[in-house]
């Protein structure tokens, strides 16, 4: 695997890098701000890229923006951000097309090795990694009659669908049969108006896109 690493920290980006040259992910290229990530993007056309949400010269979106032009260049290349902050609104613009591919971590996260690397692993496969804190703000932000008429349970099983697991994974989490996951998700899709799906990826596109939509009209 090849990888793109942007990020505008040299200490975390030398880190990131050492880290994935360990387990044999080689980095390609590793850059501190946007526009030189979308140069090496088109340069390498690695297996991931691992992108900084906020970068010089504004430190706002630059990242952010970066990626999502990579992708509308590259359709389909696997896009892994990390932030330093739960920034809600840059995930729903991530993943508004889709979380094939996508992923969206807290800087946090990258500490714990093993669950970095299983997301480094899972995003560049066409997964997808959400990381628990903005799927929970999210949900938090979506006010609507929609979510309301979910029950608690309902809700729970929604925020980890939304993390990528897999039905047997929210069932191991919960402590329940894997049944009675597949039940509590066809409750979810029943009240959201959703057609539901046994390919999860669009179960989570369509969990996030409803997501989307209701934190723009909120």
């Amino acid at each position: 695997m090849r990888v793109v690493i942007a990020e505008d920290s040299v200490l975390l980006r030398a880190g990131v890098q050492s880290l994935l040259s360990d387990v044999g992910i080689e980095t390609a290229a590793a850059v501190s701000n946007g526009d030189d990530l979308l140069v090496a993007i088109r340069e390498h056309r690695p297996d991931l890229v691992i992108a900084d949400v906020r970068m010089p010269p504004t430190f706002t979106d630059e990242g952010l923006r970066a990626a999502l032009a990579a992708r509308k260049e590259i359709p389909g290349l696997p896009v892994l951000v990390v932030s330093q902050y739960v920034e809600g609104s840059y995930a729903v613009d991530l993943i508004a097309e889709g979380t094939s591919g996508v992923g969206y971590l807290l800087k946090e996260r990258v500490a714990d090795v093993a669950d970095f690397l299983e997301a480094v692993r899972r995003v560049a496969g066409g997964g997808s990694a959400i990381d628990p804190d903005v799927v929970a703000q999210m949900l938090a932000r979506s006010r609507r009659d929609p979510l309301d008429a979910l029950t608690a349970r309902e809700t729970e099983v929604l925020g980890l669908m939304a993390q990528g697991l897999s039905n047997a994974a929210i069932a191991k989490q919960l402590v329940v049969t894997q049944g009675a996951v597949e039940n509590h998700i066809s409750n979810i899709f029943s009240k959201l108006g959703l057609e539901a799906s046994r390919d999860e990826n669009r179960r989570i596109r369509a969990v996030l896109t409803y997501l989307d939509s209701t934190a723009v009209r909120a």
